[in-house]
């Protein structure tokens, strides 16, 4: 049964340790990285190589960077996300790997909502909608993973009054996550939790300590994948760890 993991490391330079260490534990399948903040020649491949994964990644200097590392073979590599050929950013990667069309995602954080940022991230979102209307054709079993920046609902933030403006939480945001899943896509965790306030990112400080956090790490799974869903986990141990990423892993199961 297929293990696949969604984590934002926030700096595999820094976070490699931790990463080996969790994937010795957990052991996943198929990872997918957000916030690698390297280019593709500083990624410590040997590292990864040593843990029995094998990697494709799309970087970027000091920011964003997309990773899929899969114990199995990975294959017909796309490295970005379609419908904007003047957007270099390294947010996008899709993959064929363990009979399953992976993709790590990291949507744009959108903030401030005043400047362009936010008009990017709702532009994104509409591309990757646009994208995955395609995949979904296929009819095929197929991932999209990754920190998508938004808080679905009021259920998946601490402070909802607080963040009702935040690009994470504007309905604007909302409304294209909704988007996503009105396609047929279905998110992993919460199909299965009915649990409210679970989080998987925390900023730091006491914001973990004191369970100030937001879901905004998600595994979306076309209905060829949805029907194989067996489990989806939060995995908060790395997030204790000493200087860990802001976000923890997210792993869902999948039969064969």
């Amino acid at each position: 049964m297929p293990r696949i993991a969604t984590w934002n490391v926030n700096s595999i330079k820094q976070r490699v340790g931790h990463l080996v260490e969790w994937a010795k534990i957990a052991e996943p399948d198929v990872i997918l990285l957000q916030e690698l903040k390297c280019t593709e020649d500083s990624f410590p491949r040997m590292e990864v190589e040593a843990a029995g994964y094998k990697s494709v990644v799309v970087g970027q200097k000091s920011y964003n960077g997309v990773a899929i590392l899969s114990r199995h073979e990975i294959s017909d590599v796309r490295t970005t996300l379609p419908g904007d050929e003047s957007d270099e950013r390294a947010r996008y990667v899709e993959a064929e790997t363990a009979g399953i069309r992976v993709a790590s995602i990291y949507l744009p954080n959108g903030n401030p909502v005043d400047g362009p940022k936010y008009p990017y991230k709702l532009d994104w979102m509409d591309r990757l909608r646009a994208h995955a209307t395609g995949l979904l054709k296929q009819e095929r079993p197929v991932v999209f993973g990754g920190d998508y920046n938004c808080a679905p609902t009021d259920d998946d933030v601490y402070d909802p009054e607080g963040f009702a403006d935040d690009a994470l939480c504007r309905l604007d945001t909302r409304k294209r996550f909704r988007a996503l899943t009105y396609l047929g896509l279905t998110e992993a965790w919460r199909a299965l939790h009915g649990e409210k306030h679970v989080y998987s990112y925390w900023d730091y400080g006491a914001a973990f300590r004191n369970d100030d956090g937001l879901r905004i790490d998600h595994l979306l799974l076309s209905p060829q994948a949805a029907d194989r869903l067996q489990s989806c986990e939060i995995d908060t141990t790395p997030r204790g760890w000493d200087r860990p990423s802001d976000h923890t892993p997210v792993v869902c199961e999948l039969t064969a």
